[in-house]
């Protein structure tokens, strides 16, 4: 009897594997995701708990009162704004609107994994671009895309370099796509970003018909548990989404907390400061015990662990785990001597420091 078997694409996704060991419930330091340190806003808790006595009705399949909240917070039309579990669902349900066997899907090295795996559950084959020096470099991208290109994503800034490319490169990314190429724009750390030069997007949605920029709450806003995205886009891109996503894909409370989490400007102002004071910090205080530190612009930085035979990343990983801290390794990536490090509470942050001090000393 012949057996079932997925999609050839399906069979090379590895799995997401956390960093927390399985069946290990000592308190961590956990640094391997890239979470707000802070936590949520209390207006968005607040909401949350409120909600609580809604959870046997379906939440609102036309999420109208997020997308208006959304709309405000950034002067946009409600009607171009597209809610989902996540920009990760987003991310994947444009591949599968979009693309197919036979079609191409053009990410970067380096970038988000998450837009090789929709290209593969979509049945399409991702084309990488190479980067430089972990930036992503637009003219290579440009020289990939051909007509069986359907989708482009870029993430900007990146994760998991930290890493960015500015408004006019962007621009030129555009321009040099094919205009049957949707550019989906992944700006989940854009809020992180204090550079003059660059753009989420909006503006691109703006000028052009085949642009798409999606977003998160669950860096800024500290609502990862919840898996809360949105997206702007043309009309025509945005109906076709809704055409495709779960009718109540994003829940009761879900909606209610990223409401009230646009309402708290005092919480994003705190946020946006911690990271401020920390990320240098930390960048700092790693490049004095001999990493290299690549510059980042968002909540967590790339360091590149020497190539001293006596250490290598899976010693320094099992010295940190020794005491009680994780890290993400991005071997996954192509980068097997790199580690991605989140910026975390002041104590986590020092923490982190003083037991890397003890094994690079």
């Amino acid at each position: 009897m012949e057996l079932l078997s997925p999609r050839s694409g399906v069979s090379q996704i590895k799995p997401y594997r956390p960093a927390h060991p399985e069946g290990d419930d000592r308190s961590w330091i956990d640094l391997s995701l890239t979470v707000n340190p802070l936590g949520p806003s209390q207006k968005a808790i607040n909401a949350y708990r409120l909600a609580a006595g809604q959870i046997h009705r379906y939440p609102d399949s036309l999420q109208v009162a997020l997308r208006r909240a959304i709309a405000r917070s950034f002067e946009l039309d409600p009607d171009r704004i597209v809610c989902a579990a996540g920009s990760d669902e987003l991310i994947q349900l444009a591949c599968l609107a979009y693309a197919g066997p036979g079609d191409e899907i053009l990410c970067h090295e380096n970038g988000y994994q998450g837009f090789q795996k929709a290209a593969r559950v979509a049945g399409a084959t991702p084309v990488i671009a190479k980067e430089r020096d972990m930036v992503v470099d637009v003219e290579a991208m440009i020289e990939l895309a051909t007509d069986r290109t359907k989708i482009c994503y870029l993430a900007n800034p990146n994760n998991p370099t930290g890493t960015y490319i500015a408004a006019d490169a962007v621009q030129r990314l555009r321009a040099g796509l094919p205009s049957h190429t949707l550019l989906v724009i992944d700006a989940a750390y854009a809020e992180y970003v204090r550079r003059n030069n660059y753009t989420c997007g909006i503006d691109l949605v703006d000028s052009a018909d085949n642009v798409l920029m999606v977003r998160t709450f669950s860096k800024l806003h500290g609502l990862a548990g919840l898996r809360v995205g949105w997206g702007y886009g043309p009309t025509g891109v945005i109906d076709v989404l809704n055409q495709v996503r779960g009718a109540f894909n994003v829940s009761v409370p879900a909606q209610a907390a990223a409401v009230a989490a646009l309402s708290d400007d005092e919480h994003e102002e705190r946020t946006l400061a911690h990271n401020a004071q920390w990320l240098p910090w930390l960048t700092a205080e790693l490049q004095q015990l001999g990493l290299r530190v690549y510059p980042s612009v968002c909540n967590f930085i790339l360091v590149r662990v020497p190539t001293d035979p006596s250490l290598g990343v899976a010693t320094v990983v099992e010295h940190l785990a020794r005491r009680s801290i994780l890290v993400k390794t991005v071997a996954e990536y192509g980068m097997p001597d790199c580690l991605r490090i989140t910026v975390g509470q002041e104590d986590e942050n020092r923490a982190l420091v003083a037991a890397l001090g003890e094994i690079l000393a």
